[in-house]
């Protein structure tokens, strides 16, 4: 989603009429305002903020943003909006809302002037509302205060003609802009960010254990609802029932396709729709590449016949993936390579099937998420050159360009929660949907360096299986977004039946989320981690030190590499 075309958005469910859109300028965290959109029942779509006026022309929104970003208006090369846009936005009758970097370009390209501050304002800072009339805060809010977050270094300090100030914050910096009759509003703060724990600011790292602006809910709820005039009419029956009419459209009837299974919720409830849609013409295909968890295969394998009723064939990959990957060390590498091998095994699975039904399968089907193509941006064809990579996917960035099959991606506008959602409206198990996410790499970003050097997978599946266990009997399993052990390529000292040993570390990483976007460190109870640690010790041959991870993301990620 980080780049998406009208053809990609859910007619029924109000594009248009009811659709916001977000206008990304390189903020991480765009998406949250996607998040906070959607929570009210509103579809909203965030593209690149640069993209070209024609990409965006069919998609006639009632409401768009422009997102915060890192950049300074002044700056060489800062991105903007296309030529034409407030054209655009004013001939379809759009309400336009410009927040932190957005509300500044909106500000400098109508003729106001936005210049360095003289004070800086980052992080918790109380506003007050200025106007006695607001379209932003309503009437009769004048004089109250609110606590947001900012986040700039720049700040507006003349007007375009026709806008006013409604809120400035308490060091006198301009905080909320609106200019009605042009439809046009702007705030300086972050209303998106009123429920993340912590947040990564976007010009340096502050860290707050707060909530940043406990009012931006309400803030942008007046704003799509009470100025947009919007109506809440986006739900989940509504995106399965338009993805089963596109993928019949994009499939023809004598058309046959493969799903990429993985076991985790993401492929499975992708399989399932599609199923549901073409139904015996999609063929399931398990993979086990020899870097999945402990009796992973015969799990999933036996969910997949006694309650998915899914057609699947497990292919043993094993000894082609780990041959591949021997010595390989670099992160990035490693899903690259596991990329390109899963594609090689899905295209040789097409060409059996092809021998067996006579025609050869033309679509992939996988269970590409939301934050799978911001976290891989710029992804293919989005035109976006204001974002950084953080890592590649291996079902995004690291597919080959010649690949011969065409990805049937029905998930790739929706977060985690919303696949849940959609897989329970689908009757996949509640048990299946609360499984932990686990990455297409499986164990390959869980061994750090070359993950088959010694026997770093089997010690790893054993630790992380003990810890898994141990969580799920505390009971603390649903409450935790993931959980799992981390190979350290480090040997320790140690005293292991009186003698000494030098013997492997192990890291434990345990996080609560909501998209995995942003993630806190779950706190376990001391009784608990001693039982962890002494079982690990006592019975998972060659470690003898376990550390637990702690960093919050960011700055870190989930996953080690």
């Amino acid at each position: 989603m980080g780049s998406a075309s009208a053809s990609a958005l859910p007619a029924s469910a109000g594009a248009g009429e009811n659709l916001v859109l977000i206008l990304d300028f390189g903020s991480q965290y765009t998406h949250l305002i996607t998040r906070r959109v959607r929570q009210l029942g509103v579809l909203s779509l965030c593209v690149s903020g640069t993209a070209p006026l024609a990409s965006l022309a069919g998609l006639r929104p009632r409401a768009v943003v422009l997102s915060g970003g890192p950049h300074s208006v002044h700056a060489s090369g800062a991105p903007t909006f296309p030529e034409g846009f407030l054209e655009f936005a004013a001939g379809a009758g759009a309400h336009v809302l410009g927040v932190c970097y957005g509300m500044q370009l909106l500000v400098q390209s109508l003729g106001g002037a936005v210049e360095a501050g003289e004070k800086q304002e980052y992080g918790k800072m109380e506003v007050e509302v200025t106007a006695r009339s607001s379209a932003l805060y309503g009437e009769g809010e004048v004089g109250k205060r609110q606590t947001v977050w900012m986040s700039h270094g720049d700040e507006v300090v003349r007007l375009p003609e026709g806008f006013e100030v409604v809120a400035r914050s308490v060091q006198g910096a301009v905080a909320a802009v609106e200019n009605r009759e042009k439809r046009f509003y702007g705030l300086q703060y972050h209303p998106e960010s009123f429920s993340e724990k912590y947040l990564f600011v976007e010009i340096c790292i502050l860290w707050e254990n707060v909530t940043h602006s406990p009012q931006g809910m309400e803030t942008l709820r007046r704003f799509l609802f009470d100025v947009c005039g919007i109506k809440a009419d986006w739900k989940m029956q509504d995106v399965l029932d338009e993805e089963i009419r596109t993928i019949q459209s994009m499939v023809g009837p004598d058309e046959h396709v493969i799903c990429a299974l993985s076991g985790g919720v993401d492929s499975t409830v992708a399989a399932t729709l599609v199923h549901k849609a073409i139904e015996d013409r999609l063929h399931c295909v398990f993979v086990d590449n020899g870097l999945l968890r402990y009796n992973e295969r015969e799990r999933v394998m036996s969910t997949f016949e006694s309650d998915l009723h899914l057609p699947v064939t497990c292919v043993d990959a094993s000894e082609q993936f780990l041959s591949k990957l021997k010595g390989v060390k670099d992160p990035e590498m490693k899903r690259k390579i596991i990329g390109r091998e899963f594609i090689a095994v899905f295209d040789d699975f097409a060409h059996k099937l092809e021998q067996k039904i006579g025609k050869r399968p033309g679509y992939l089907v996988q269970g590409t998420l939301y934050p799978d193509v911001i976290e891989s941006c710029p992804p293919p064809g989005s035109g976006r050159t204001h974002s950084h990579t953080i890592k590649s996917h291996h079902n995004v960035g690291g597919l080959p360009k010649d690949m011969k099959l065409k990805l049937i991606e029905p998930l790739k506008l929706l977060f985690k929660d919303e696949v849940r959602k959609l897989g329970s409206i689908l009757n996949v198990p509640e048990s299946f949907l609360k499984r932990h996410p686990f990455p297409g790499p499986g164990l390959a970003v869980r061994v750090l360096g070359d993950v088959t050097e010694g026997n770093a997978l089997e010690v790893l599946r054993q630790v992380d299986e003990i810890f898994v266990q141990a969580i799920k009997d505390a009971g603390l399993y649903d409450i935790i977004w993931q959980a799992f052990a981390v190979f350290l390529p480090v040997q320790t000292v140690g005293v292991q039946g009186d003698q000494r040993t030098h013997s492997n570390a192990v890291a434990l990483r345990a996080i609560t989320s909501e998209d995995g976007m942003t993630a806190d460190w779950y706190y376990f109870e001391r009784d608990f981690l001693v039982d962890v640690v002494n079982k690990i010790c006592n019975n998972v041959r060659g470690v003898n030190r376990v550390v637990q991870d702690i960093t919050q993301k960011p700055p870190a990620t989930v996953e080690w590499e």
